[in-house]
């Protein structure tokens, strides 16, 4: 008997939680809000431009409507890509940050669904590169996983946290919460990604650095030592090296089955070869500038243009 109550109980909460999520046929601006997303949904920006003229509309603006999952009109033309809307709701004051039943911003949608011209759009607007924080996710960690190089480019060039974690409670933390951009764009091979974050400011030790989290976690992975074990190639390795990694962090278990490639035997080359001159200048004149301003302050410096290029990795060694 207990049992049965226990199902029909869930049945119950099950029917009242999509309940909730249907759009109440009382409302009196309902109309409104539908006709705004139908002109969303079917990119018509003439249209929807000349509905937020009236001063019905205009209240629905920021309004959550659908079936489902409701969402306002400016979330849906950024998840569906539909620039010219994007633009016409944020000219008539669209909230930028809001957010929906999943604490997902419009920008967030539009990094998920890779949209690049509504995500500058978005960014030039004002929107939270870091989108929201009641969210596990981020729009940096996104585009990296997706190997979107050109929307992670515009992500850090509007302030997005090079560093970002996933956003989970102290109690759940694991090795998941470790998992930063750098970490998540070597997993999924995507190299264009990894350099980008590397030049951008992200710490080549990653994960070994925060107290707490050492604390939290018995054996946190470097970056290094990620890309050793998912064989992510030498290219990875060799960038870890040029931006500094600790090669002595990972731990290297040597024994029959560790397969000796080209990664493994640079880094322990690495173990005993002292970096050159050049390159621990550079490192330390790299680690002085602020990650937001890196790139234009390299480009202010009143130095030859080759030296410049060196700062920003843009050739390996100087002749």
């Amino acid at each position: 008997m207990a049992s049965g109550q226990a199902a029909d109980m869930s049945l119950m909460d099950i029917s009242k939680i999509f309940s909730l999520l249907q759009p109440k046929e009382e409302d009196e601006d309902g109309e409104q809000c539908q006709a705004l997303n139908d002109a969303v949904s079917g990119d018509n920006a003439a249209l929807l431009s000349e509905l937020l003229s009236q001063e019905g509309y205009r209240r629905c603006i920021n309004a959550h409507s659908g079936w489902g999952v409701p969402v306002t009109p400016l979330r849906t033309a950024a998840a569906l890509g539909h620039l010219k809307c994007v633009e016409v709701l944020l000219e008539h004051g669209a909230e930028i940050d809001s957010l929906d039943v999943k604490a997902q911003t419009p920008l967030f949608t539009a990094v998920s669904g890779k949209h690049l011209d509504c995500v500058v759009a978005l960014l030039k607007a004002g929107a939270d590169p870091n989108g929201s924080p009641y969210n596990n996710c981020s729009p940096l960690l996104t585009a990296a996983r997706e190997g979107d190089v050109d929307v992670l480019r515009e992500l850090l060039r509007f302030g997005a946290e090079v560093d970002v974690r996933p956003k989970v409670p102290e109690w759940a933390s694991n090795a998941t919460a470790c998992r930063g951009p750098l970490y998540i764009s070597a997993v999924y091979g995507h190299l264009d990604c990894f350099r980008l974050l590397l030049l951008r400011g992200a710490n080549p030790d990653y994960n070994c650095t925060d107290q707490k989290m050492l604390a939290r976690i018995k054996q946190p992975k470097t970056v290094l030592e990620v890309c050793l074990r998912y064989g992510c190639g030498v290219e990875y390795i060799q960038l870890l090296i040029d931006f500094g990694a600790d090669v002595f962090l990972p731990t290297l278990i040597i024994d029959k089955t560790t397969k000796q490639n080209e990664a493994l035997l640079l880094l322990l080359k690495e173990r005993v070869c002292p970096k050159t001159l050049m390159s621990e200048t550079r490192l330390a004149i790299r680690r002085y500038i602020p990650v937001a301003i890196k790139e234009p302050a390299i480009d202010r410096l009143d130095i030859p243009l080759i030296l410049k290029n060196y700062l920003k990795h843009a050739t390996s060694e100087l002749g």
